[in-house]
């Protein structure tokens, strides 16, 4: 006899709305996001998958105007280097708008702890499974904040190095990301991206196949 482990059909449709409206947010509104809203969102952050249940995310909230102005010199930093790295499309990537940092009323560094290396248990051949478990405590925190109507934006653009210096990150550890977070106006109807026209989603049948690598994927 089948078991239904099912949600219902309200349940399930919540779940894929969360997954499908989910957009990297950069703009956001002053108001702040109430206490309550924000544990929320870091206990669903802290609910994630991760390899032999390390749990290695590390958030550090950023309430220091100073040390909110250092982050956003990284990334203002970091872009123009990107700009010139991209070479024909520098221009174009100068144009997007790629983070929130200074507008943002809640602002959050994300880093793999210290002393990974003693976590070997799924690690062993792939290393990396630790940002691959971190990366899905930010995709929980994503869709629990499109849930709630607080609007997250994932900003990689910066030295892990020098971020992990100026909030005092212990050797050993890695800053992966900083999280600008916030009410927003509106979610963007499409990934930002994809609506300037900087690329667009695949179409999912050419990602996809049977035992061999799927010929038509570009």
């Amino acid at each position: 006899m089948s078991r239904n482990n099912a949600f219902s059909a309200e349940e399930q449709a919540a779940v894929y709305r969360a997954i499908f409206e989910r957009r990297d947010m950069r703009h956001f509104l002053p108001d702040p996001v109430p206490e309550k809203v924000m544990l929320r969102l870091l206990e669903a952050a802290h609910h994630a998958p991760s390899v032999g249940y390390m749990q290695p995310w590390r958030f550090v909230r950023v309430t220091s105007d100073v040390l909110r102005d250092q982050l956003a010199c990284l990334v203002d930093e970091e872009r123009m280097c990107t700009a010139a790295a991209l070479g024909e499309r520098g221009e174009d990537f100068m144009a997007l708008k790629v983070e929130g940092i200074r507008e943002c009323p809640e602002l959050w560094v994300m880093a793999l702890a210290d002393q990974r290396e003693h976590h070997i248990f799924g690690r062993r051949t792939m290393p990396d499974m630790d940002l691959a478990s971190a990366s899905c405590a930010i995709q929980n925190m994503w869709l629990a904040g499109r849930a709630e109507g607080v609007g997250l934006g994932w900003v990689s653009l910066f030295d892990p190095v020098r971020a992990g210096a100026l909030i005092g990150a212990p050797q050993g550890s890695r800053v992966m990301a900083i999280l600008c977070m916030g009410q927003v106006e509106a979610f963007y109807d499409r990934p930002m991206l994809d609506s300037l026209g900087w690329d667009k989603r695949r179409v999912l049948s050419t990602l996809v196949a049977d035992n061999r690598w799927p010929s038509a994927s570009q």
